[in-house]
């Protein structure tokens, strides 16, 4: 029987330059599927306001146009149904994404000219990653330890490779099992931009993944194979997803009486860093293991540091609180006069 009801709406495909530019995008650059989703959205979103505020496909629109959506985004609409204003972080973002799709237009030879080029970018300021303490990375890794069955232990594996070796959630959970060689010391991530490192694992990581590989067939689909290391049965893909294995982090800070609202892969990838320098690495090992093209991004943690340490003095130094526990010189006793 036909089910009745609204027909299901059809998702509107997307222009064909938009198409052609991550297909460029994906063949040049090596990007990874969530990189060419985020393009994809905010191209998606700019040529979808654009078509409705002045009729313009996005591969014909000027700088004005251009700038009347960054307007928009802004908070400073001047037409239409009026929207909370998106962060400058946001904005910059599909600034971007607008800068590199005009630039391949005109390499391609579809625009003579670039109407993003004469964009200037929103001011930012500059934040500062959030991240846990190592006391707190310490009671989350209990709590893991003690969620009973096989559950548990794939948690208890995934937390440990997570914070031992600082990797993106979708690298972990995209993670191969020839990403692990035998002897278990370290792993082999390919990471943004088809980009491979490898980072070694602490002994926590490694006898995590020893009790995981004993339950791992529990979660295989019904084939009873798949190439990746942490499966799922549920998943389309054959591995667990970056969603679930987000929630499942959430119920384990809550279990550790943690506030789940500051507990993310991507803290946890924070503080594989900040706790890193905190010990002495260097710099340049960090944007190593982080898996960082450029230098410059792995310096945020070195001002994670200076900041840390800086209200640490602020706090417990007594030379902190002067003059309020200024001590008063001593007064050199008066000579003995008599005589």
């Amino acid at each position: 029987m036909a089910r009745r009801g609204r027909p299901p709406k059809v998702k509107p495909l997307p222009p064909p330059e938009i198409d052609a530019f991550l297909e460029a995008l994906a063949a040049e650059r090596g990007a990874a599927r969530n990189t060419l989703d985020a393009y994809g959205l905010d191209l998606a979103d700019a040529s979808a306001w654009l078509k409705a505020a002045n009729g313009l496909a996005l591969a014909n629109a000027g700088t004005e146009d251009l700038r009347g959506y960054l307007d928009h985004l802004a908070g400073d609409q001047g037409r239409g149904r009026e929207i909370p204003p998106v962060s400058p972080r946001t904005v910059a973002r599909r600034l971007s994404a607008l800068r590199q799709f005009y630039r391949f237009l005109c390499i391609d030879g579809r625009r003579s000219d670039d109407p993003a080029s004469a964009l200037d970018s929103p001011r930012q300021g500059r934040s500062l990653p959030k991240l846990l303490g190592e006391s707190e990375v310490t009671t989350l890794l209990a709590a893991a330890h003690c969620w009973e069955g096989s559950e548990g232990v794939r948690v208890t594996a995934m937390l440990e490779v997570l914070y031992g070796a600082g990797l993106r959630v979708s690298e972990l959970v995209g993670l191969p099992l020839s990403a692990l060689p035998r002897d278990g010391r370290f792993l082999i991530v390919r990471g943004k931009g088809d980009r491979e490192r490898m980072v070694p694992l602490n002994p926590p990581a490694r006898q995590a993944l020893a009790a995981y590989a004993a339950v791992r067939s529990q979660f295989l689909p019904r084939s009873g194979r798949s190439p990746y290391l942490f499966v799922s049965r549920q998943a389309a893909d054959g591995h667990l997803t970056r969603q679930r294995f987000a929630q499942l982090l959430k119920q384990l800070a809550a279990a550790a009486g943690l506030d789940p609202a500051r507990v993310s892969p991507h803290v946890l990838r924070h503080a594989f860093a900040t706790h890193l320098l905190d010990h002495g690495a260097d710099l340049r090992s960090v944007q190593k293991m982080l898996g960082h093209a450029d230098i410059v991004t792995t310096q945020i943690y070195t001002h994670v540091a200076d900041a840390r340490l800086r209200r640490v003095v602020a706090e417990h130094h007594p030379l902190a609180r002067w003059p309020a526990t200024r001590r008063q010189p001593r007064t050199k006793p008066d000579d003995d006069q008599s005589g």
